[in-house]
């Protein structure tokens, strides 16, 4: 803690004394260009004042993340002037016989500082937005969301029908019915077998034939009628004569 105070201590000395040779130089370099009285000392205030606010306007879109070259010139040009006067005032110029050119300069600084002063206040400010952090989901990759449950309004709440308030109705005695025996089915009477043509029988015995001849087995009825293309109520006649 000690430590930070003088390294900050230190920064201010060394601020105080650059900005009091630089206000003593700026103040001599217009009075001898020929700035006399009050007006002397309103240059370095302005000088001073426009490389502040730079300063501060730049640190500003810096922060935002923005780009800062306008504020970026105005600071170069308020450094370089307060420079130029330390340079002029430490015996490189004759303030006695102060060129043309530099009376300009001097004497047109004031309309440059205001406007350079207009532009780092009303250019539009973008305040860096901070970021929301989302609040963590609780549910795991394969939870299902869960619906909340919807909270009923007192307008739906009248609006639904009122409960019914009777006791529930006791229950009617039920009257055991008397068992009674099944009555039995009438098993299907046998379908009587069709009589087959002679043609036809020769066809199924030969067809049969032909089958226990490859198989060594029986031929089934069923599959002779379905070669035949007899219908199904005609299997018993071919199984006849099988």
């Amino acid at each position: 803690m000690r430590a930070q105070l003088a390294r900050l201590d230190a920064v201010i000395i060394q601020a105080v004394i650059a900005g009091a040779l630089s206000f003593s130089h700026l103040h001599d370099l217009a009075e001898a260009a020929g700035q006399g009285g009050w007006k002397a000392w309103a240059y370095p205030i302005s000088v001073d004042l426009l490389l502040v606010a730079a300063w501060r306007r730049m640190r500003e879109e810096q922060r935002a993340g923005h780009p800062s070259g306008g504020p970026r010139l105005w600071f170069l040009v308020a450094l370089a002037a307060s420079l130029g006067a330390n340079v002029a005032t430490a015996g490189l110029l004759d303030l006695d016989h102060v060129p043309a050119w530099l009376r300009v300069v001097v004497a047109g600084w004031p309309a440059v500082a205001f406007f350079g002063g207009t532009l780092l206040a009303h250019a539009p400010h973008h305040p860096k937005e901070a970021p929301t952090a989302s609040a963590p989901s609780t549910t795991g990759p394969h939870d299902e969301p869960h619906s909340a449950p919807t909270a009923v309004g007192m307008a739906d709440r009248d609006a639904l029908p009122a409960p019914p308030t009777d006791p529930d109705p006791a229950p009617e005695p039920t009257t055991a019915e008397p068992v009674t025996d099944p009555v039995p089915v009438p098993a299907p009477a046998p379908v009587s077998a069709v009589a087959l043509p002679p043609a036809l029988v020769d066809r199924v015995r030969a067809m049969a034939d032909e089958h226990h001849s490859a198989t060594g087995h029986p031929a089934d009825p069923d599959a002779v009628r379905a070669r035949l293309g007899l219908p199904p109520s005609m299997t018993a006649s071919v199984a006849a004569h099988l």
